[in-house]
């Protein structure tokens, strides 16, 4: 059982002052003592917004690099500014855990401006989710988190390629209100997951890193992830995806992949 009866129905529960515990629902799918770096997402950019916000900028493109593993339980979320203006702006966050950072995050903050009449892309949309069949991972990968979600994948998904539809059935944080934006972001990494090009029984290919560009911001519940997954010759892995809400495509995500033989 992923939940005990008395843990709430969200991925953390927070002490204030950037502090957090995760739940089981944050566990993650390659050990049961880590996090998933989904929720752990989700809940940097909830301090990233909230760190000294101003309406006139967007953030735009978020970098996290990995620096160790993020086991589950307390974590603190420091954030600082790394480079002012008053176009752009650059932020950092530093997830730390067992006294150690081991997710560091850099965010732009861009302009807003009305573009409205030059908006178009060229991106792949999607068909919505109710074209999804319910797909249940845990059949395929362990952890709280995957079982947390509600995924709908597209026809035609086969290894290395695939679309799914995906939104979470629990909050990210007990008793606090989260803006749309970190909603999105605590389903992103789940794209490694979705068009697997070998069984996790066998071979592990965690990410090491997780890009994300935004050229409009997402709303709505549902995250629809458009998905490659390539793997190299020496050991190294990508998968990148197009990001879809209701409305069309949003921003593009990136991970790199160490591939490794699964433990026996």
């Amino acid at each position: 059982m992923h939940r005990p009866s008395d843990e709430p129905a969200a991925y953390y529960t927070t002490g204030g002052a950037g502090s957090y515990r995760s739940t089981a629902h944050a566990q993650g799918a390659w050990a049961a003592n880590q996090q998933h770096m989904g929720p752990v997402s989700g809940l940097v950019i909830h301090e990233l917004e909230a760190f000294q916000p101003r309406d006139d900028l967007m953030l735009s493109r978020v970098s996290f690099d990995i620096l160790g593993v993020i086991p589950r339980g307390d974590v603190t979320v420091s954030t600082s500014l790394t480079r002012a203006g008053r176009t752009v702006e650059l932020l950092c966050a530093d997830l730390v855990a067992g006294g150690r950072s081991v997710v560091r995050a850099h965010g732009w903050r861009l302009l807003r401006s009305a573009t409205s009449r030059l908006a178009g892309t060229e991106a792949p949309g999607m068909p919505g989710p109710d074209q999804g069949e319910p797909w249940d991972g845990t059949g395929t990968w362990s952890g709280g988190f995957i079982a947390s979600l509600d995924l709908r994948v597209l026809p035609g998904r086969r290894p290395g390629r695939g679309g799914a539809w995906i939104r979470p059935k629990v909050a990210l944080v007990d008793g606090v209100a989260i803006a749309d934006l970190p909603r999105f972001f605590a389903m992103i990494d789940t794209m490694n997951g979705v068009a697997i090009r070998a069984s996790p029984k066998t071979v592990q290919f965690p990410n090491t890193d997780l890009t994300v560009h935004l050229f409009r911001q997402p709303a709505g519940e549902w995250l629809g992830v458009d998905v490659e997954v390539s793997f190299g010759s020496s050991g190294v892995g990508l998968t990148s995806a197009v990001l879809n809400d209701a409305s069309g495509p949003f921003g593009r995500a990136l991970q790199i992949l160490t591939i490794r033989p699964a433990p026996r």
